[in-house]
């Protein structure tokens, strides 16, 4: 049954309230917590038992670290690193993805070892003339000058490359997190917990997690041999951008590395995440909003348009000033950044629209697309449309794409089957993101092969999601107090929605837009108590007309509670998400 009974918003979604289940766990939870209802029902729709609340909303790190022995060849990397370290003598090369994970992970390495007394070589593969992961020619490079290349977010799938290094006598070790095939490459160590003969139960660690892991395992070999290693605690705020940053379920250890991570942010040590919340004009600490959708896109930015390794260097930089001006050139970058993407999404997505929205797979190619948007622009076809997205710049003979996926879909795996069969040049990922090389002849059969086996999955049976609510909220409730208590069952973000609320039954005080497709409205309930909303991209779609022409109708909100901070006040604001004429139930 549709909750206030919307059927059909104006975004065309039904909306679904709270189960019974979780209603009667939320209510013994008020009663044996005094904790607000609201809270409680937070924390009952994430299966939270009411005796396990206060423990939930103070997460321990210590509780939930994983054993890092628990991983396939974690002692052997880290024994194999210290050796190297603790040499003296042998030279030390990181191999790191060009995205956020593959930059923090290096960073981490870079701080550990720095502090240990120890420098080390970075290389960050061009994403456009070297593609994803390590390549023969550069680990070729590397082996010559170096004894010891550690590939980080990448290097599972990268059995020729890794060869050619050690056939040099060079010594590999992998840390990754993408999905492993059947054999492993001839290196030293490969730790991922999405190797196949893993038991998956770590699968939801990113990368740079998975270094930390590692240097947890690296400390505790150094105190067995009467030696103290660095402060790794100080170094979660790398671990928490990267868990964010690369979509991790904020869920288990993820959450607590999230939550320490950002409080080790907000004490402001880091030059080069100072550096970049400056250039952000970020002026309070950082959430796991600002993670995702501040910081990410600007330390991806190198990556994607500029110099692969630039956010890298500026994460483990050291020198107040220079990394001010690498954030500085992050920030050109990923103004660049947005331009290229935008135009590249209105063409995908009417390429998309033309080739029918309702299919199991959305996708689209363009000549010249630039291959460090691609990804960017899958993520906002899969959210248009709530199914797995493709979206490929061709260039020459070939193209070089990028896809997302939604929960239930593990895309990862259909790319790996489609490179085995022949259809695609290369291919891997995870679950929810992937990357892939296609032959422009095989581009056609490739997308239409990849259909089929999504739609084995159950991709293209949902229509425009539903909207999940956890309950109904009045506007004189809705306070900074209240909002800075729910905010404790956070962060929120990837397998930990935000919880949503309705106000029902609201009259608009004002409705205006803003910018080119944003709205901001006043409502009340009529008794006195007002709030402030924001609807970002509400023209976009009928949410923006229908609210600023409201001709005095009165309409159900839905949206996530947020404070706003202005002028040092703090108030209470609505992010607008979706809304429904209140008279008609939404019909």
């Amino acid at each position: 049954m549709s909750f206030l009974g919307v059927d059909a918003s104006l975004t065309a979604r039904r909306w679904i309230g709270p189960g019974q289940e979780v209603e009667r766990m939320a209510e013994a939870m008020a009663q044996s917590t005094a904790l607000p209802a609201p809270v409680c029902m937070t924390l009952a729709r994430r299966g939270v038992a009411p005796e396990a609340a206060a423990a939930f909303l103070e997460p321990q790190l210590r509780d939930l670290m994983p054993n890092p022995r628990g991983l396939r060849d974690m002692e052997k990397a880290a024994v194999r690193f210290l050796a190297a370290v603790g040499s003296g003598t042998e030279r030390v090369a990181i191999f790191a993805d060009y995205d956020v994970d593959g930059g923090t992970s290096a960073a981490l390495l870079l701080d550990w070892m720095r502090r240990m007394g120890r420098e080390a070589t970075l290389y960050v593969p061009d994403r456009i003339d070297e593609g994803y992961g390590p390549n023969t020619p550069a680990m070729e490079q590397l082996a010559r000058a170096h004894d010891l290349i550690v590939c980080v977010d990448c290097g599972t799938l990268s059995h020729e490359p890794i060869a050619a290094a050690v056939a040099l006598g060079a010594d590999v070790i992998v840390l990754d997190h993408h999905l492993g095939g059947e054999t492993l490459p001839p290196a030293q160590a490969v730790v991922n917990p999405n190797r196949q003969d893993e038991t998956g139960d770590q699968g939801h660690l990113c990368a740079a997690a998975v270094v930390f892991l590692m240097l947890v395992e690296a400390g505790r070999q150094l105190r067995a041999a009467g030696t103290q290693g660095p402060d790794l605690m100080a170094m979660l705020d790398l671990v928490a951008l990267a868990t964010v940053a690369d979509v991790a379920p904020l869920t288990g250890v993820n959450r607590a590395f999230v939550r320490q991570g950002l409080r080790v942010m907000a004490r402001r040590e880091r030059p080069g995440l100072v550096a970049l919340c400056d250039v952000a004009r970020l002026d309070k600490a950082p959430n796991s909003y600002h993670l995702g959708f501040v910081l990410g896109p600007r330390v991806n930015a190198g990556g994607r348009i500029g110099k692969a390794d630039l956010g890298a260097r500026l994460l483990a930089c050291t020198d107040i000033a220079e990394a001010r001006a690498m954030a500085d050139r992050l920030e050109e970058l990923n103004t660049e950044r947005r331009e290229v993407e935008s135009a590249v999404r209105a063409a995908a997505m009417q390429q998309a629209e033309d080739r029918g929205l309702d299919a199991p797979l959305v996708w689209a190619a363009g000549e010249g697309w630039h291959p460090g948007v691609v990804g960017i622009v899958a993520s906002r076809l899969k959210e248009a449309t709530n199914r797995p997205a493709i979206v490929i710049g061709l260039d020459g003979d070939e193209g070089k794409g990028s896809g997302r996926s939604v929960a239930g879909v593990d895309l990862g795996a259909a790319i790996q089957r489609l490179a085995a069969e022949g259809l695609l040049l290369k291919g891997g990922g995870h679950r929810m993101a992937a990357g892939l090389s296609v032959a422009r002849e095989l581009l056609e059969p490739a997308m239409t092969r990849l259909s089929e086996l999504l739609a084995r999955q159950g991709a293209g049976e949902a229509g425009p999601a539903d909207l999940r609510l956890d309950g109904v909220l009045m506007p004189g409730a809705a306070t900074v107090e209240l909002i800075e208590r729910i905010e404790a069952a956070g962060p929120f973000g990837a397998g930990a929605p935000a919880p949503r609320f309705a106000f029902a039954d609201m009259e608009l005080r004002y409705a205006r837009r803003v910018g080119d497709s944003h709205l901001k409205i006043r409502f009340g309930d009529g008794m006195g108590a007002t709030m402030d909303a924001i609807a970002f991209g509400a023209y976009d779609g009928p949410m923006g007309a229908a609210l600023e022409n409201h001709g005095g109708k009165r309409f159900h909100l839905a949206g996530r509670l947020e404070i706003n901070e202005w002028g040092g006040r703090k108030s209470v604001q609505l992010r607008l998400e979706d809304a429904s004429p209140a008279a008609d139930g939404g019909e």
